[in-house]
């Protein structure tokens, strides 16, 4: 099949679709629509075909681009305007997780299939909560039961709105641990040499007596807080 053909039907189907599209999806919707035709298209002509389409929404006077994120292609807007649509949506757009819920979903995303007691050893705190707001938000599914485990727990995997949420294709495409210790440890040694360096400074100007008017302050302080501590006993 020619590709002039199924271009403008691969662009109408993530366009008009409320999920991202997989490539053999698109084939399949394709061949459906034009199934009167002799020739069938193939995978080969449909990634040539969102290669096309990409390229059409690359210049920057197009608000939106055609990614594939989630797993699947989609058109999302392009991130220099992420403010400005964020103002149709309020707080919902804005609406960030929180950190117990960041923590509990990258137990599951780096330890997945996992159980809930399996995350609760790993935090040390009950997650009967953040599980169920993942639950919630459909960014993690339950997968189905440990079996070998006593009483058969369920065990939890990320979703595919969980991809999506974060912009990647399949869990492979999370930051390897390895990677994110050694920013962490760059960024702790850059900041250790940046206050090393801002101390010599500051220890060349400072004066011995406003280090001790600072010391008498913060031990007055402490005896007020005490004093408090005592009287509400």
């Amino acid at each position: 099949m020619e590709l002039s053909v199924i271009l403008p039907h691969v662009e109408a189907l993530i366009f008009a679709s409320d999920k991202p599209l997989a490539e053999e999806e698109i084939e399949e919707y394709v061949n459906r629509a034009l199934a009167f035709m002799e020739d069938r298209t193939n995978l080969d002509q449909v990634e040539e075909a969102l290669k096309t389409i990409q390229e059409k929404y690359q210049p920057e006077f197009y608000p939106f681009e055609v990614i594939k994120s989630g797993g699947g292609w989609q058109f999302l807007s392009k991130k220099e305007y992420h403010a400005t649509i964020s103002q149709l949506y309020g707080d919902k757009f804005l609406k960030k997780l929180s950190v117990t819920a960041l923590e509990t979903l990258a137990i599951i995303a780096y330890e997945q299939p996992v159980t809930k007691s399996e995350i609760e050893l790993i935090r040390g705190v009950n997650s009967d909560y953040a599980v169920q707001k993942l639950l919630e938000k459909e960014l993690i599914v339950i997968a189905g039961r440990k079996e070998d485990a006593p009483g058969k727990p369920l065990i939890y995997t990320t979703s595919k709105a969980f991809m999506d949420y974060f912009g990647i294709n399949d869990s492979d495409d999370l930051p390897k641990i390895q990677e994110i210790l050694t920013n962490e440890i760059l960024e702790a040694t850059k900041m250790l040499h940046a206050n090393m360096n801002a101390g010599v400074a500051g220890n060349a100007e400072e004066k011995p007596e406003e280090s001790q008017e600072g010391e008498a302050q913060n031990e007055a302080e402490e005896e007020v807080n005490e004093e408090r501590d005592d009287t509400n006993t």
